[in-house]
């Protein structure tokens, strides 16, 4: 282990995938891990302290290939008095690439609250060619929740575990991790209104984006003023109606104390609690938005107004050079798209955007009745708008690697833009040269993170003087021009040496926080967009409506300060039991949550609590009697005992210290009213110790109905069947008709609920005050036939466990396609068996399910095996949540036995024909690949009958194996790897004593590496030569082989490849001679290449995602 050794200049490897903490799963959608990168990372802008202690430490781990751990651990270290390790899952966390992370070694030993910020970066170090190292670096606030920290996606494990790039030698992986510790200042209690005026967003998950975009909107006084002019009435539904809602919102970040909540905007864009969490793009969304406003601005006083400050026109022309042909076409933007790769600013961006092109050569332009000429095309601008918005081209499309990548490059933009600069170079002959175009910077959005997630903040001037505000979601703090501007150029941060006696070799960081887009207000037109915004400009009713919410609001801050003054009575009465049970409950007797709730000052007497209650239910204070709800041991709630005169002359704060220690702010009572034969009042018949209180609901097996009938006095000792008559009664029922009674005692985890016993005592039962008993008519002599659930245990059995769930086709997984009402103790059989009768299948082993990830709204990626879930619960569950969504697939066979096979997708490349075929090959685990060639051979077309075919292995277009006829296809994997079935060529049979079968693999060289690294794309294969065969032969084979065209072919070049460095060959050097004589097939290692263009189709970058990963087009549905 090496120590405090700074580390050379980092190798700029792109940041091209999520920065989450370590878990033992993936997760498949919005949770804290995909949302938090750079919450966490906001430390960075923090202040810090000038000491920043960092060191390196080296983690060599041999016999790599052959851990067959889950995950290592490295041994500890120490950086800034803290201890670190390396967390390394040498097979990938649930993905195809190497996963790493930092980890805090005694997070587990930490007091409560820790927290600690770091910048590092890891690295994999290529042992061949250093240059080829693979670092990647970040920052992070670590604390209890995040005690982990990097890469799940660190780097390919085809490349990891290929021998010839160099990560691997003899089997020994190097680990390095850099780490820089800073102490940053805590920001919880910054009270942003008071420090700066200004208040601030809340986040609902994922909305960074959206809340730095308001905030730039909020801040263009004009477009404010326009928003609170676009007309709503009072009857408008601020969560139906995006121009309210933006009204509110506007209003609260100018009035409000504190942070406000976007949930009513949200909402009003159609959007549900997934598209909070699930992070889109700012641009897009402000293309979107602005689109949406500027339709709803049509036919009002304020229509126009987004073009009058966001719209701008160019000209897009070309003209022949050599004849008299033009042409032109104007049109209009709300923003420019500029280049950062390659632009050292945004001069050198606008230089580019108006760069000539010239038409020529294979590119000449067809000039009407001109035919083929010799042309010049660009872009110039006819006009700027007031408002220049400007996004910056920090993520682009990379087309070697077939992935999105981000843009970190150092690109800086003036606190001035003279864009007349140079005699007006950009501008078209058209333009008004009258207007002046000089701008000035308002505000810089930012963008944290890697190409995978992120997070969004903005550096705003509100009034363009010297203040600068950084609005960071919630918090607003005060910040300088440097911050604003230079910081967040982008390129490399060179940490200070704390160590300079070690090495001079800076310790730098690829600066991952830069300038994503960027406002500027032209001068001329500042004091007409910063313009002052008041009360006037806001409609009265709008006024009127948020100042009562701000005052209900203010109330509700009022009485939580208050609360430790008052209580909430709970007042619970038969009338809320009627309008509760067999509707919103079916168990215990009323949800306490919707009953009339009282607060009351704690040192008020009961007796006045009563009076209130006089009033509002019009019961006479002499005439109410209480009853006290108790919590019982099987956590049911009965009212237990009636209040007595002493406790009723305390006070209302003495009796919930009496009735309940659990809950200082509750006190839930039963309001007891008896009424006369004319139905008002009368006083509360006197209750003796022999009495008991027991609530009666009845059950309709017929209807499958349960409903509250009432309540009734019992003796102890008196026994059902002597009160049959008054039951009966209070059922609805003739006086003699013969019922059974059931006592309900709990329903949590299982309901249980007991016949009573008609001749034995209501004492001798256990009955006591506040039990419930369930009448029903007898239920001999009913069949199933007449009633699902004749008894009432089987109805409340029936009604805890029911489930609704909706199916999904696993092929159209975002529609609900049919639901089913099934019970949460149905087993798998019932479960398949309700899906197969819905779907008129015959046979339910045929039905296989899936699933359902209540964090990414997609199917699970492993479906259910056969039996392999005991109930429904089972299937439904989903970590500590609950789904009601299954998707479903009719299988071809049965599911039990298409689990005793192994199913094997195989690629079949015809010999003469340029087609491939993806077959599906079905057979027993215990079958040999000389079984799955046999069943291949039945299904393909071959070029003879005798043919013989070969399975190969194929990874990142190199050919890994020649499977033996012998091996067991239990354990292949066609996964990750392509398996590739073909013909051997009777050339090969041949080869005699001095041939040699070589690799051959297409290629070219990587633009985005600064060092010459190839990269390896289409179809790999063998080709035998001969001893003394030239290149110029072997050629002629190749383009018969391939059927290239003599003029394309005339374009590739050859080379010998050995540890991915090419050496070029000329067509009078002998082949064989560069190739040793060896088991050729292991030698992906040396092959012959062919450098030409990759002309096959790129695949979209969407498609090309993993499911947790995709990011959802933004939409604004209303």
């Amino acid at each position: 282990m090496t120590l405090l050794t700074p580390p050379p200049p980092p190798i700029d490897a792109e940041d091209e995938e999520m920065l989450v903490p370590n878990a033992d799963f993936v997760p498949e959608g919005p949770q804290p891990m995909e949302v938090a990168p750079v919450e966490a990372t906001n430390a960075v802008d923090a202040p810090a302290v000038e000491e920043t202690p960092s060191g390196r430490f080296t983690w060599a781990i041999p016999e790599f290939s052959k851990l067959n751990l889950k995950k290592q651990y490295s041994e500890v270290f120490n950086v800034g008095g803290y201890k670190w390790r390396v967390l390394i899952f040498p097979k990938g966390n649930n993905v195809d690439h190497l996963s790493m992370y930092l980890d805090v070694a005694d997070s587990t030993t930490l007091p409560y609250n820790w927290s600690r910020y770091a910048q590092f970066s890891l690295s994999i170090v290529n042992q061949i060619h250093s240059k080829f190292t693979v670092r990647k670096d970040t920052q992070h606030q670590f604390n209890s929740r995040e005690s982990d920290w990097g890469f799940t996606s660190f780097m390919p494990l085809s490349e990891l575990y290929d021998p010839g790039r160099g990560y691997l030698v003899n089997d020994t992986c190097i680990v390095e991790a850099d780490v820089a510790v800073r102490r940053v200042v805590d920001y919880w209690s910054h009270d942003s209104k008071k420090e700066t005026g200004f208040v601030g967003l809340k986040n609902q998950g994922a909305t960074c984006y959206m809340n730095s975009l308001l905030q730039t909107l909020y801040h263009i006084p004009y477009f404010r003023k326009a928003v609170y002019h676009m007309p709503t009435t009072e009857i408008d539904n601020p969560s139906a109606s995006i121009p309210l809602a933006l009204q509110s919102l506007f209003y609260k970040l100018q009035y409000c104390e504190t942070s406000v909540a976007t949930k009513e905007l949200t909402k009003s864009f159609g959007w549900d609690t997934y598209d909070s969490f699930m992070q889109h793009d700012v641009q897009e969304l402000n293309r979107v938005l602005c689109e949406k406003l500027e339709d709803k601005m049509k036919g009002t006083v304020v229509e126009g107004t987004i073009q009058k400050l966001f719209e701008g026109h160019h000209m897009n022309y070309l003209e022949c050079i050599n004849v008299d042909y033009k042409s032109a076409r104007k049109e209009s933007y709300y923003d420019l798209q500029l280049d950062v790769k390659g632009c050292k600013d945004i001069y050198a961006s606008f230089d580019k955007y108006v760069e000539v092109e010239r038409l020529e050569g294979d590119n000449k332009y067809h000039a009407e009745q001109y035919g083929l000429q010799d042309a010049r095309k660009g872009v110039l601008f006819i006009d700027f708008p007031p408002v220049l918005q400007l996004q910056l081209k920090r993520f682009e499309y990379d087309f070697v690697r077939d992935t999105m990548v981000k843009i970190n490059d150092r690109y800086e933009f003036p606190l001035e833009l003279d864009l007349d600069r140079e005699n007006g170079k950009y501008l078209s002959p058209d333009a008004d040269k009258s207007v002046r175009n000089l701008y000035t910077l308002h505000s810089v959005l930012v963008h944290s993170g890697g190409v995978h997630g992120g997070h969004y903040y903005a550096y705003i001037r509100p009034t363009l003087s010297d203040k600068w505000f950084k609005f960071d979601d919630e918090r607003v703090t005060k910040e300088d021009m440097k911050r604003a501007l230079e910081e967040q150029y982008g390129g490399e941060e060179e940490l200070p040496q704390t160590n300079p006696g070690f090495n001079n070799s800076p310790f730098k960081f690829t600066k991952y926080s830069n300038a994503y887009m960027l406002v500027y207000i032209r001068e001329s037109d500042k004091e007409k967009i910063i313009c002052n915004v008041d009360e006037k400009d806001i409609a009265e009713h709008l006024r009127i409506r948020l100042k009562k919410e701000q005052e209900e609001k203010e109330l509700k801050k009022k009485e939580k300060a208050e609360a430790h003054l008052y209580t909430i009575i709970k007042v619970a009465r038969d009338a809320d039991l009627v309008e509760q049970i067999g509707k919103e409950i079916y168990f215990d007797l009323v949800d306490h949550d919707k009953v009339r709730n009282f607060r009351i000052q704690k040192q008020l007497s009961f007796n006045t609590f009563k009076e209130e209650v006089a009033k509002e239910f019009g019961i006479p204070v002499q005439l109410q009697r209480f009853w006290l709800w108790a919590k019982r041991q099987n956590h049911t709630y009965r009212p237990n005992r009636p209040l007595t005169p002493q406790e009723e002359a305390q006070s209302v704060g003495q009796l919930r210290e009496v009735s309940n220690k659990a809950n200082n702010a509750e006190l839930k009572l039963f309001l007891e009213v008896a009424f006369g034969v004319d139905l008002r009042p009368i006083p509360p018949p006197e209750k003796i110790k022999e009495d008991i209180l027991l609530f009666f609901k009845l059950y309709d097996p017929l209807k499958e109905e349960l409903r509250y009938v009432g309540r009734l006095f019992v003796k102890g000792n008196s026994k059902p069947m002597e009160n049959f008559e008054k039951l009966n009664e209070m059922a609805g029922f003739a006086p003699d008709e013969e019922i059974e009674l059931f006592e309900e005692i709990k329903y949590d985890p299982h309901v249980m609920c007991e016949r009573i016993d008609m001749k034995l005592s209501f004492r001798d039962s256990q009955l006591e005050d506040g039990d419930i008993i369930c009448i029903q008519k007898s239920s001999q002599g009913q069949s199933s036939e007449e009633c699902r659930y004749p008894t009432v245990p089987a109805f409340l059995d029936y009604v805890h466990n029911r489930q609704m769930v909706r199916f999904r086709s696993l092929e159209k997984a975002k529609e609900d396609e049919f639901s089913l009402e099934l019970s949460k103790q149905n087993n798998y059989d019932e479960v398949v068996q309700s899906v197969a009768r819905h779907l008129g299948l015959e046979d339910p082993s045929k039905i296989r399910l899936t699933p359902h990830n209540c964090y990414s709204q997609q199917p699970k990626p492993q479906p259910i095996k056969y039996r392999g879930a005991e109930r429904l619960t089972d299937m439904l569950v989903h970590y500590n949540q609950i789904s009601d969504i299954l998707y479903y697939e009719v299988l071809d066979i049965p599911l039990p036995e298409l689990q005793g096979l192994k199913t094997l997708k195989i690629a079949f490349h015809h010999a003469t024909k340029d087609e491939v075929v993806i077959h599906t090959i079905r057979l027993p685990k215990q079958s040999t690949v000389g079984d799955v060639i046999s069943d291949l051979k039945t299904k393909v077309e071959l070029s003879h009958p005798d043919a013989e075919l070969r399975l190969l292995e194929v990874f990142y277009h190199k050919i890994y194996k020649i499977f033996p006829l012998h091996e067991k296809i239990e354990n292949i994997n066609d996964q990750y790897w392509t398996l590739r079935a073909e013909e051997i060529p009777e050339e090969e049979k041949n080869l005699g004593a001095l041939g040699r079968l070589i690799h051959v693999y297409h290629f070219m060289k990587d633009p985005a590496q600064n060092q010459v690294q190839v990269q390896n794309f289409g179809d790999p294969f063998f080709l035998a030569i001969h001893e003394g065969e030239t290149l110029e032969e072997v050629k002629i084979r190749i383009q018969k082989k391939l059927r290239v065209s003599d003029e394309e072919f005339s374009k590739w070049k050859f080379a010998f490849l050995s540890l991915g460095r090419p050496e070029y060959l000329q067509d009078s050097d002998i082949v064989s001679s560069r190739f040793q004589k060896r088991d050729v097939y292991g030698a992906w290692e040396q092959y012959l290449g062919l450098e030409h263009t990759d002309n096959t189709p790129k695949r979209s970058y969407t498609a090309n995602q993993n499911r947790h990963a995709y990011e959802k087009p933004v939409r604004i549905y209303n």
